[in-house]
Order: C-alpha cells, then structure tokens, then sequence
C-alpha cells in the first residue's frame, strides 16, 4: 500500500475538539508504538483562524486580525482527512512527541508553531490552509 500521509501534508482533523480544523502532519507512526499500538501521527493545527483583512483596515487592526492560534496533538490516522496539499513550514525542531509530555513545554511549543504560521500567513503562500473550512 502507498504511503501517502508523510509530513508536511495538510489533514483535516474530523473528531474531538479540532474536528473540522486543519493541521499538518509533522511526524507519522505507521507501526505504532507502545502507548499507542495503532497507526497515528503528530500534528500541529490551526484552532484559532486569522480573520478577513481589507484594505481600509488600520496597521494594528491588521496585525490583531493576522493572529492564528495554534494546536498541537497526537492524532489517530482514522480521524484526520488527508488533503491534496502540503504545507512547507519547519516544524521539525519545535513539535515533538516530548513537547507534550509537560504542559510549559507544550505552551512553549504552541507559541512557536504559532509563530511558524503566522510569519507564513503573512508571505500569502498556502492560503487554502489558513481559511475557514465552512461546512
């Protein structure tokens, strides 16, 4: 069978309290591992999407509605929707299966990938990612 879910592909997460944000892979377990006997992967989302700019807006007004608020989790493969796009953000070094064993270094880890996304919400590139999925 092909190997499709590798990292930096965007997912839809479709249960718990994510369900229905996007995210992208950041590690896969095929084989699963101790704890978690099933295939599963890493992944870092979006919980918070940026708002609609428009030009009028005021140089702050346009930096409070360009926040994103970031997620990070270990997600079981039945409940993530892979998506025909990749996202191509670093995320290697900041995300790791040890960030979340400890709540100050899953914050710490949160504020970077929110960052990570920011910084390429504001280049225009992968807009799909950081809209609204509406359904």
């Amino acid at each position: 069978m092909v190997k499709f879910l590798k990292p930096n592909k965007a997912v839809v997460v479709l249960g718990g309290r994510f369900a229905g944000r996007k995210a992208v892979i950041v590690k896969q377990f095929d084989d699963g591992t101790r704890d978690r006997p099933y295939g599963h992967c890493l992944v870092a989302g979006i919980s918070k999407y940026p708002k609609k700019v428009i030009r009028k807006d005021s140089a702050k007004k346009t930096a409070k509605k360009s926040r994103v608020k970031a997620f990070i989790k270990l997600v079981n493969y039945n409940h993530i929707m892979p998506t025909r796009y990749t996202l191509d953000v670093d995320l290697k070094d900041v995300v790791t299966v040890d960030a979340l064993q400890s709540r100050d270094k899953k914050v710490t880890a949160c504020k970077e990938t929110k960052a990570r996304f920011e910084e390429r919400f504001k280049t225009g590139k992968n807009r799909w990612f950081f809209s609204k999925l509406r359904f």
